[in-house]
């Protein structure tokens, strides 16, 4: 009946499936190569569907108690004063902070999964009745099937799927983020400052103590290891070194000496398939839409509810689950990839590009556009179903 599946990664898609895989009365093994949960990441949005999965797990009101209540974005010049505002709330969705609260409550409604912690899959070998996967520490298992939830750089895809420059595209920016002073900014706010290509900004939740910093610069793809963490504070020096604006130094410095620097690429991950034989991936290691495009959590949680349930309806077929898994949400996924303004609204390419946002962002016209374009897409989603384990 394939009950035994391993998920590569705890994070919120892992996590997720977890869930359902365990409510369908599935087997979920969960391996994560960190030694416990990440803690860290920047602010997401539960919104649409994923309101509704997140419904259906008993999670929705403490994820709205845990809200960041963020107003919206304020750009500022060289002196600190607020050029233009934008009010970002949206009473069919909550921001949450990624990793001590989204993940945290997943974890807490994981069931019964066992989570490998501080080990990874080393190889993989599959045959028709199932897959032998060797680990860096824990000892050789067989599973049933297994699915890559382990991110854009996702180390399963690459053993099951190919080398990432197959599938990784890059959208010319990189952007890196870390824990700030909460003095910092102004509360509520996300507060930017742009020069051309570049954006340094301070993120202040009105629930949380501590601000986040961000930096985001347009930049070619760059030849670079993702896990180098020096080197990606070398690219941000350099890319941030000369700033006019007075917080910028004391945020770079800051921020360079955090232990939760993070730094990536823009960029999105397309595969014409999602599986192969009995293995399948979800969340960003098989659609990542960027960071930009703002659906990050909702595609995670969304997909990972469909895969589960589309597993326990069918029965034991795979191919068949795996085949309508990727039928239901690409329609999804292929909307939320097409990310629109969002990169040039927050990092114009030039001087005057900055004030023309900076002189649309003043007009009314833009948090009624935002609006029109969410119950559009509303109305385009078919309900969720329900789904129901096969006799």
């Amino acid at each position: 009946m394939n009950e035994r599946i391993l998920i590569s990664g705890a994070s919120i898609a892992g996590l997720t499936l977890a869930h359902w895989l365990a409510r369908h009365g599935l087997r979920p093994t969960i391996v994560e190569r960190a030694p416990e949960l990440r803690a860290g990441g920047n602010g997401v949005d539960v919104r649409a569907d994923a309101v509704t999965v997140a419904e259906r797990m008993g999670l929705m009101d403490r994820i709205r108690e845990l809200a960041t209540d963020v107003h919206g974005m304020k750009f500022v010049d060289a002196a600190n004063r607020a050029v233009a505002r934008i009010d970002t709330r949206d009473d069919a969705s909550v921001e949450i902070m990624r990793g001590g609260d989204l993940v945290a409550l997943l974890q807490e409604t994981a069931g019964e999964a066992e989570i490998l912690f501080g080990d990874s899959i080393r190889a993989l070998k599959q045959d028709d009745h199932g897959v032998t996967v060797t680990f860096e520490h824990a000892p050789a298992r067989r599973f049933d099937l297994v699915v890559g939830a382990d991110g854009m750089h996702s180390h399963l895809r690459r053993l099951a799927f190919g080398p990432e420059d197959r599938f990784v595209q890059h959208k010319d920016h990189y952007f890196a983020f870390a824990n700030a002073d909460g003095r910092l900014g102004e509360d509520r706010w996300v507060t930017m400052f742009n020069t051309p290509g570049k954006m340094i900004g301070i993120y202040r939740s009105g629930n949380h103590s501590q601000a986040k910093a961000y930096f985001i610069f347009r930049s070619e793809r760059l030849n670079y290891d993702h896990r180098d963490v020096a080197e990606h504070k070398r690219l941000v020096t350099e890319a941030f070194a000369d700033q006019p604006w007075q917080p910028a130094r004391g945020l770079l410095e800051a921020a360079l000496a955090e232990p939760d620097f993070y730094f990536d690429a823009l960029g999105q991950v397309q595969m014409g398939s999602w599986s192969n034989g009995r293995m399948a991936l979800v969340g960003d290691a098989a659609w990542c839409a960027s960071p930009a495009s703002g659906a990050g959590a909702e595609l995670a949680m969304v997909g990972a509810y469909r895969l589960a349930g589309e597993l326990a309806a069918a029965g034991g077929n795979h191919r068949g689950a795996f085949a309508r898994y990727d039928a239901v949400h690409r329609p999804l996924v292929d909307r939320k990839q097409q990310i629109g303004p969002n990169v040039r609204l927050m990092v114009p390419k030039t001087e005057g590009g900055r004030c023309v946002r900076d002189a649309l962002v003043r007009l009314p016209l833009m948090k009624a556009a935002g609006a029109i374009e969410r119950r559009l897409q509303a109305r385009a989603a078919e309900p969720l179903p329900l789904y129901h384990r096969a006799a």
